[in-house]
């Protein structure tokens, strides 16, 4: 594994995560004089999350109907797994199959212990073993890189903001008119403006961190296997497969998505939102990383 400047960058965007929340929770408290309503969003956040982050790998198993396969099932995808994991010096994680059409893959587990690959059907059949290859040290870098747990956080985070801003939607204004801050109307106009911009803010920042990731599993994928270039042809394929076949949207799939080495959805999702980083540029910059031009 290596350390760059997406590690620094993804510290300081869950720090101004919580720095939006620690105003927000301000701006909540002085308004509602009900500072302890705070701390029972917070607790409930804190469960959620922690369920969330424990049983991360079951939860998006579920969704994807992925089944787990052994050693006589997938003896090259078991060589595979385990040469680049030993290459690492990491622990394997388990292997698993979704019966999905359309080709991605995902990792998931709390710790490098427990980690989880998945493949869909759709990738095995698409990509080639040098590209299955390049995208299996993509996703073994997010488990080594404990991507879920900071995925983990930044959503708990963003989430918390937005139930904190219902929250004062509902009671904040009605509070305000029963203490001093009631007459101040620029005030509470200026406050009413800052909590309904923070839920956006923070779903920004969290689509930044997930970017980031999918940046450093790409380059720290790529040095694993020494061969950056397998990982660009293989999300080269994997754009134009997804386009033919996308992943049908439902929540299930919604929540999750993050999580896949490319956009499930295909075209149709909006790049300006996507978690996902463009393809072209994830593709120049492992490229670039090959010393082509």
């Amino acid at each position: 594994m290596h350390h760059h400047h997406g590690r620094l960058r993804t510290f300081g965007l869950l720090m101004f995560l919580f720095a939006l929340l620690l105003l927000v929770g301000a701006i909540v408290a002085y308004f509602t004089s009900t500072p302890a309503v705070l701390f029972l969003f917070a607790g409930i956040g804190v469960v959620s999350v922690a369920y969330s982050y424990w049983n991360s790998d079951k939860i998006a198993l579920r969704a994807m109907k992925a089944y787990p396969v052994t050693r006589e099932q997938a003896p090259a995808l078991y060589q595979m797994v385990e040469g680049l994991a030993a290459r690492a010096q990491q622990p394997a994680p388990r292997i698993y199959i979704s019966p999905q059409p359309t080709p991605n893959a995902f990792a998931t587990g709390r710790n490098p212990e427990n980690g989880v690959v998945c493949y869909t059907e759709g990738i095995l059949n698409l990509l080639n073993e040098r590209e299955l290859r390049g995208v299996t040290g993509h996703e073994l870098m997010h488990i080594y890189n404990r991507d879920v747990l900071i995925s983990s956080v930044a959503a708990a985070v963003a989430g918390f903001l937005t139930t904190v801003t219902q929250f004062f939607l509902l009671f904040g204004g009605g509070r305000g008119s029963n203490n001093n801050q009631g007459g101040n109307p620029l005030m509470l106009v200026g406050a009413l403006l800052a909590v309904l911009l923070m839920p956006l803010a923070a779903g920004l920042i969290q689509m930044a961190i997930s970017r980031t990731r999918e940046y450093d599993a790409d380059s720290d994928g790529a040095a694993l296997t020494g061969d950056p270039l397998a990982l660009a042809s293989a999300l080269q394929k994997l754009d134009g497969g997804i386009a033919r076949q996308p992943l049908k949207e439902d929540p299930k799939h919604d929540a999750h998505a993050h999580m896949m080495i490319a956009n499930p959805f295909g075209p149709r999702a909006k790049q300006m939102f996507s978690t996902h980083p463009p393809m072209n540029e994830r593709i120049q910059r492992l490229r670039n990383m090959a010393g082509m031009e």
